[in-house]
């Protein structure tokens, strides 16, 4: 049986990706998904930046 391939857009900038991270950015403490280049924007310089885990679109 092979495994399934899940599909998700960035909540930023809306584009698909393998892999996102879910990160509380604001002080909503609202938790998105980013993708790797949204990531690298968000996380520099942020103190109300929280990292909270990796999605990946294939599960191991």
């Amino acid at each position: 049986m092979g495994r399934r391939v899940r599909e998700k857009n960035c909540d930023r900038c809306t584009q698909q990706s393998s892999i996102f991270y879910r990160v509380q950015q604001d002080d909503t403490k609202t938790w998105v998904f980013i993708c790797p280049a949204c990531w690298k924007v968000v996380s520099q310089n942020n103190p109300l930046y929280i990292y909270g885990g990796t999605w990946k679109a294939k599960k191991p």
